[in-house]
C-alpha cells in the first residue's frame, strides 16, 4: 500500500527495518464494527512474544510552533474517536491484542539525540522517535483539548509517567541507554 503520510511510512519502515511483523490498515474507507462506523487502525502489529498491537500512529514534531517560536512541548493529543476505536477493536480482537497510540515525532535536527537513543529511526533526511502509549492508560488520565473538534491530551507529567519507548511494546532489545527526552 503507498503510504503518503510521512509519519506512517516512516514507522512502516522501521518495523521492516527489526523484521517485525505487521499489517497495513486500507484506511480509504471507515470500517464498521457490529453494524457501527468504527475508526480504523493503521496497523495491526505481531511482537516476538506473541502478543498483538492494535496501532493507530499519531504523527507530530518536536519542536512544535514556528521556526522563530519553537515550543518545545512533546504533543500528546488525539481525539476521543482514536481511544473509543482503539478500546473497540482491543474488545473484538480479544485477549492477546493492546490498544496503542504511537507517537511518531519528527524531530529537528538541532535537537541533541544520539544515535543510540532508543527507537531513533533515520529515514529519507529526518529523523523520527517512536513513543507509544496503552489506549486504556491515556483514557485513564486523558482530559478535553478541544470540545469542538473533539481533542483530548494528557498533562505533561501523566504523559511522561505512562509513555514508553515502542520497543517496550515490541520486545525488541533496548540499545545502551542514552540522555533522551522521555
Amino acid at each position: 500500500m503507498l503510504r503518503t503520510n510521512p509519519y506512517e511510512a516512516a514507522f512502516e519502515s522501521y518495523l521492516r527495518h527489526l523484521g517485525i511483523g505487521y499489517i497495513s490498515v486500507d484506511e480509504s474507507r471507515r470500517a464498521v464494527l457490529d453494524s457501527m462506523p468504527l475508526k480504523s487502525l493503521d496497523y495491526i502489529v505481531f511482537t516476538r512474544a506473541g502478543s498483538g498491537l492494535l496501532v493507530d500512529v499519531k504523527g507530530r514534531r518536536f519542536p512544535t510552533g514556528s521556526p522563530r517560536r519553537p515550543r518545545r512541548a512533546w504533543e500528546s493529543w488525539c481525539t476521543i474517536d482514536d481511544i473509543a476505536g482503539l478500546e473497540s477493536w482491543g474488545q473484538r480482537f480479544g485477549p492477546g491484542y493492546v490498544g496503542l497510540l504511537v507517537f511518531t515525532y519528527s524531530v529537528a535536527r538541532e535537537i541533541p539525540l544520539t544515535a543510540q537513543t532508543t527507537d531513533l529511526w533515520q529515514w529519507h533526511g529526518g529523523r523520527y522517535l517512536f513513543r507509544a502509549v496503552r489506549a486504556d492508560l491515556y483514557r485513564s488520565r486523558m482530559r478535553v483539548r478541544s470540545p469542538r473538534w473533539h481533542t483530548v491530551d494528557l498533562p505533561d507529567h501523566d504523559f511522561r509517567d505512562i509513555v514508553r519507548p515502542l520497543s517496550f511494546f515490541t520486545g525488541e532489545p533496548e540499545p545502551l541507554r542514552t540522555e533522551c527526552p522521555f
